[in-house]
């Protein structure tokens, strides 16, 4: 029984399918990467799994849970953090402000949540009475999974979280999301930077068209000549 399970899932937007019979899943303590060629339907993927697209057909299962009908908030209430590509930070509030806004379903003291979160992001403690819109791109990342770190989830899903930042800070990034899995946390992403992602992913998932076109280890697809050749640049 996969952790979390986005399973045979058709739907899109009005009308039109994006997704054709899409299978995604991710164990704890696990990091499971969605890649492939813009338009494949990755961020719809997400957004299925989140709830913020209704499925015509399949299901999403969180620990052996049915969460098919829930709308996100109580996605997020069963342990479910989601980092948007765009949008992620409230820029005029300062990052512990921003971080306590991740905490809004808590009742009970979150003051060691937030340090994990300075630990795990050094600068953010730095940084902390600064508004978020001063910072730099990665550090905005930082801020953004520091807040959806804030309600303690079992999933963590980010949405392109490389995006527009430098190879440095990429590979901080990512070295910071395996110390997030390491903790036992289930990581679902969709990332640009295939081979990048691919070499720290326990599982890939290769989408075109809204389908799957392959599932393997991460290891398994970059060595796999012809992901090599039509997705990882040869």
């Amino acid at each position: 029984m996969t952790f979390l399970l986005g399973q045979s899932m058709t739907g899109g937007y009005g009308a039109a399918d994006i997704l054709h019979d899409c299978t995604i899943g991710v164990e704890r303590g696990e990091i499971a990467v969605v890649v492939g060629p813009n338009g494949a339907g990755k961020s719809t993927a997400m957004k299925a799994i989140f709830g913020m697209l209704t499925l015509r057909e399949g299901a999403v299962t969180m620990d052996g849970e049915d969460i098919t009908a829930l709308a996100p908030q109580e996605r997020v209430r069963k342990g479910m953090g989601f980092v948007p590509q765009t949008g992620n930070v409230f820029p005029s509030m300062s990052v512990q402000e921003n971080l306590e806004m991740g905490a809004f379903i808590r009742e009970d003291d979150i003051a060691d949540t937030m340090d994990q979160v300075f630990d795990l992001f050094p600068i953010l403690r730095e940084k902390r009475r600064q508004p978020a819109g001063e910072l730099s791109g990665g550090q905005r990342q930082q801020v953004a999974v520091g807040r959806a770190l804030m309600t303690r989830p079992s999933v963590l899903m980010l949405d392109e979280p490389t995006a527009g930042v430098s190879p440095i800070v990429m590979d901080e990034l990512f070295d910071r999301i395996i110390e997030i899995a390491r903790t036992g946390i289930a990581i679902l992403m969709v990332e640009q930077n295939a081979k990048q992602a691919l070499n720290i992913a326990d599982k890939g998932y290769v989408l075109v068209q809204g389908r799957n076109r392959y599932t393997d280890t991460g290891k398994a697809l970059l060595e796999d000549p012809e992901v090599r050749r039509a997705f990882l640049g040869g």
